[in-house]
This record gives structure tokens, C-alpha cells and sequence, in this order.
């Protein structure tokens, strides 16, 4: 199994009253409330303990979100080929750029190769779907989103294998008569796919792919959920069962000397769902595309708002949400989640995140490389005998 750091770069400087008040922190708030040198503080800091991962073998997840507090990676590409300067053994995930937001995917595939050669190979290319906000954002149509974002990972897949071109795209929604990039990928044929979604129809096509699932929060009903609809739709396709390399779990994580310091500042991370995922409504359930038709008059009925109703730490671990506690007692927890989906070998660890410092998420980092990782390998197989897999195949077929 694999540990992974994700930090999404939050900025908790905003005062309380403007937050209370503000309609959205993650699509209107007036970016007057950013100081440009804390910004940068955060920046250096979080850069420290991406160079700590890569001497003590955690590997690297960035991302980007855009107009709120939540992440000050706004530019993706920008921030992942730092990532790939700065460090020299670990690999590295983007997860990823907003894809069906930009406008042209064969930049994307470019800035994809260049960061692959720049890292020598250790690049993993992720994809989401993007949020409701990131549609406004980026001044882009969420209607038929799914499909765009298909067509678009199709059309950068080809840019980056391709060999022998040019060659030209004729799609649905891209059109480019020119695609001959430069560089091509430094790994062969080129760097892993991801994706993060736990939209089981889009996790069976994940399957069919190959691309590693990530789910993102999920806990443990519904990670089960996705993970059994991506090994389902490989049965049915007469596909080899997957490893547990194709399967990954993103969860809040904080690993200390104790479990009551573990759980006292895994409780810091809460303020990530209490603050930072406050979208207004129309940029929600309300947005068109937002969620199929058949299940639009449902959203309307029920409202715009997720926001879980109990946010106490032993609550999100208790979900499956939150590893928190000793280097054992972590262990514990990622082995029962381990269990209970169906086998999972990449763990992304949020845990830089709230009002987490510095200093407590690189302790929480040491300790994980050091105590909770080694307890990690060699885990004995789940559900991969053949039987087992024989009698997927039979439910799939019927």
C-alpha cells in the first residue's frame, strides 16, 4: 500500500464575521480578503513539506479549485511542475486540471509531457469532473459535462501516445486539425491515468479503462459501492480482476504520538466542511447539468445543502472518513476500511488542511513514513482467488 500527501493549500485568514455572512466562500467572496505574503508563507510552507515527503517516501497529490478559500492552487500545471522540480524520488498525482473547463485538451496533454519529462517519469495524470463553481469560474457550459470530459481525456490520451503524427480531431465538442506535441512523455506509452468519482456508472467505465478510482470521502458504504461496480464491469467484460493499485481512497488523516492528539487535531480539519465547502446554492444543485434530469425535481425538494450534520472527529472515523490516532491505531483503522471496501492500495491522507500547522502536519508525515507505512506492506490478498472472481463474472452476466 501506498501513502499519499494531499494539501489543497487552504487560507483560514478570513475574518469570522465575513465568512458568517458571506453567500458563498467558494465562488463569490471577494478575493480582497487575501493577503498576497500570507498567501506566499503558505506557499513556502507547504512546498517544505512536499521536499519532507519526498525524502521519507510519501508520495505527492496536487490538485487545483478556483475563487475561494478552500485552495490557492488555482493553477494546477504551474504548481505540479514546481512539485516536479523541488523533488526527486516520489511520484506525482495531479488531480487534477479542470479538464472540462479548459478549453483545449491538447495544452493540457502538453503541459502533461513537459511536467512527465521534467520529473523523469514520475507523473500520474488524474481527472475530475469538476464542481458546479468551477463551471462559473471557468465560463463553462456544465450541460453534458460527462461526455465533454470523456472526449477530452480520449483526445489528450491520443496527443500524449501518439508517435507518429500529426494528426486531427474531429469530435463532438473539440476540434483541432494539428496535434504533434512536444515533448512527448518521458514514460512509455505514457503516465497512469486516475480519476476521482464515486458516479458508479462512471466507475464502471473507470474499470473497463483500467484507470485507478479514487474516491474521495466516501466512507465505507459507498466506497464499497464504487469499487464493487469497477470490478463488476470488468468481470462483464471478460477483464482480468483488478489490483489493489487500481483502487485508492482519499480520507482526512492525522498520525500522532497519541491517540487523543491525533484525534485533537484531526478535529482541526474539520473546519474544511464547516467553512470551506459553503457554495451558494445556485452554483449547487441548482446549476443546469448539475445532476441528471430523472433526479432534478429530487434535488430541488431536498435543497441545496450536503453539509454533514455531525462533524465530531470520532463521528468521521466511526464513517470511515477520518483516520486519526497513534501510528497503531491508524494502522487499525486503514486496515478495517482496507476490509470492508474490498481492498484499497493507495491511501491519500488530507491532512495539511483546516487549521492544521505546519509543524503538527509535518510531524503527522514523519510519523506516518515511519510507523504507520511499514505496517502497511505486505498485506494478505482480498477476494482475488479465482473462485471469487468466477462468481463476479456470473453475477455481472446476469
Amino acid at each position: 500500500m501506498e501513502l499519499w500527501n494531499h494539501c489543497e493549500n487552504p487560507y483560514p485568514f478570513v475574518p469570522h464575521e465575513v465568512l458568517d455572512q458571506a453567500e458563498s466562500v467558494r465562488a463569490s467572496l471577494p478575493n480582497k480578503y487575501c493577503d498576497p505574503k500570507v498567501a506566499a508563507r503558505l506557499y513556502d510552507e507547504i512546498f517544505d513539506e512536499y521536499r519532507l515527503c519526498d525524502d521519507i517516501g510519501i508520495h505527492i497529490v496536487t490538485n487545483e479549485h478556483h475563487s475561494g478559500i478552500n485552495n490557492l492552487w488555482a493553477a494546477s500545471p504551474v504548481i505540479t511542475g514546481v512539485v516536479a522540480r523541488i523533488t526527486r524520488n516520489v511520484r506525482i498525482l495531479t488531480l487534477g486540471t479542470l479538464v472540462t473547463v479548459r478549453p483545449d485538451p491538447v495544452r493540457v496533454a502538453e503541459e502533461y509531457a513537459t511536467i512527465d519529462v521534467l520529473s523523469k517519469g514520475r507523473l500520474e495524470i488524474g481527472f475530475v469532473k469538476s464542481g458546479a463553481t468551477e463551471m462559473v469560474s471557468g465560463d463553462a457550459n456544465p450541460m453534458r459535462i460527462r461526455e465533454r470530459e470523456w472526449e477530452a481525456i480520449d483526445l489528450i490520451e491520443k496527443a500524449l501516445v501518439t508517435q507518429d503524427g500529426p494528426f486531427s480531431w474531429e469530435g463532438k465538442f473539440f476540434t483541432h486539425p494539428h496535434v504533434n506535441i512536444w515533448p512527448r512523455p518521458y514514460q512509455e506509452p505514457r503516465p497512469d491515468f486516475w480519476a476521482a468519482t464515486s458516479d458508479l456508472p462512471t466507475c464502471a467505465e473507470l474499470g473497463r479503462r483500467g484507470f485507478v478510482n479514487t474516491l474521495l470521502f466516501g466512507g465505507y458504504d459507498r466506497t464499497r459501492q464504487a469499487f464493487d461496480a469497477y470490478k463488476a464491469a470488468r468481470a462483464a467484460a471478460g477483464l482480468a480482476p483488478p489490483g489493489e493499485d487500481r483502487l485508492s481512497y482519499m480520507a482526512f488523516a492525522y498520525v500522532g504520538d497519541t491517540d487523543e492528539e491525533g484525534i485533537r487535531i484531526g478535529q482541526k480539519i474539520a473546519w474544511f466542511l464547516t467553512v470551506s465547502i459553503k457554495s451558494a446554492p445556485q452554483f449547487a444543485k441548482f446549476q443546469p447539468g448539475a445532476v441528471v434530469p430523472e433526479m432534478a425535481p429530487l434535488a430541488w425538494r431536498a435543497g441545496a445543502s450536503r453539509r454533514p450534520t455531525n462533524l465530531d472527529a470520532e463521528v468521521l472515523i466511526g464513517q470511515g472518513q477520518m483516520f486519526a490516532g497513534n501510528p497503531d491505531t491508524v494502522a487499525r483503522q486503514i486496515k478495517e476500511f482496507r476490509r470492508r471496501v474490498g481492498g484499497v492500495g493507495h491511501i491519500i491522507m488530507m491532512t495539511r488542511q483546516g487549521l492544521v500547522t505546519h509543524a503538527e502536519a509535518e510531524k503527522s508525515f514523519t510519523l506516518a513514513s515511519r510507523d504507520l507505512l511499514p505496517q502497511l506492506q505486505d498485506l494478505p490478498p482480498i477476494d482475488s482467488d479465482e473462485t471469487a472472481w468466477a462468481a463476479r463474472r456470473e453475477a455481472a452476466a446476469k
